[in-house]
Parts: structure tokens; sequence; C-alpha cells
């Protein structure tokens, strides 16, 4: 089974896909969501958004600026303030 991420800033949703786990910078340390996961809410720090396709896959990394992460039953939501592509 796969994580429904979601990337969002106030401008544009970023992202909206099927991953295997996203690594997410909180304010209180970086934490790893994968399909499943209970449910919570973190803000986020500046730092790397780190995406894994597929177990064992090299991440893409994002950095974001800012914002909030959801961890619902639907996957996770990332609203982001910032969202530095490339």
């Amino acid at each position: 089974m796969a994580l429904h991420f979601e990337l969002v800033t106030p401008e544009k949703l970023v992202r909206s896909e099927e991953v295997y786990m996203v690594v997410v910078p909180g304010t209180e340390g970086q934490f790893g969501v994968l399909q499943g996961h209970a449910p919570f809410m973190s803000t986020v720090k500046d730092g790397a958004l780190k995406i894994y396709r597929t177990e064992g896959a090299t991440p893409e990394i994002l950095q974001v600026e800012g914002g909030f992460a959801e961890v619902s039953e639907k996957g996770l939501t990332v609203l982001a303030d910032r969202v530095i592509e490339g």
C-alpha cells in the first residue's frame, strides 16, 4: 500500500501523489510517515523534505520553509509557507 502525499503552498498544489514514505522536518525533530501512520499534527521548520517513491529508493529532496503537517486516515498533507524546488 502507498501513502497519499500532498504538498501545498498558499499559491498552489505542488504535489499530489502516492509514495512509499516522506520524512518531514518538524519543529520537534524530523519524522517519517508511512501508510497507516497514526493521526498526527506538527509544525514544520525550514529544512529538507525527503520523498521516497519506493522502499529503499534514493529520496527526492525539496526545501520547505515553515508550515504545518497533518497525518490522517487519508494520508499526509504538508501545508508549507514556501517550497524551493530544483
